[in-house]
């Protein structure tokens, strides 16, 4: 199995209320890692890319999530 697939597997296994932790806890990184790398403290600038798809992943899984419930609830 792949790296990103692996990644992708531990976030499905996350619970919502999990996810939401997380997400939270990403954006907050993400923001602390942008503010360190304007005022130059931060060298390592793939970083910010790499959070950016944490973020993405997450908000992925969440959509799929989302429409799921949706799909679930039109057929009741």
């Amino acid at each position: 199995m792949t790296r990103v697939n692996r990644k992708a597997d531990e976030i499905r296994r996350l619970s919502d209320d999990d996810l939401a932790k997380e997400m939270e806890e990403v954006r907050r990184r993400f923001f602390s890692l942008r503010l360190s790398s304007i005022t130059r403290q931060e060298s390592n600038h793939r970083l910010i890319s790499q959070m950016k798809r944490r973020i993405a992943r997450l908000e992925t899984l969440q959509r799929e999530r989302q429409l799921a419930a949706q799909t679930i609830a039109k057929k009741e």
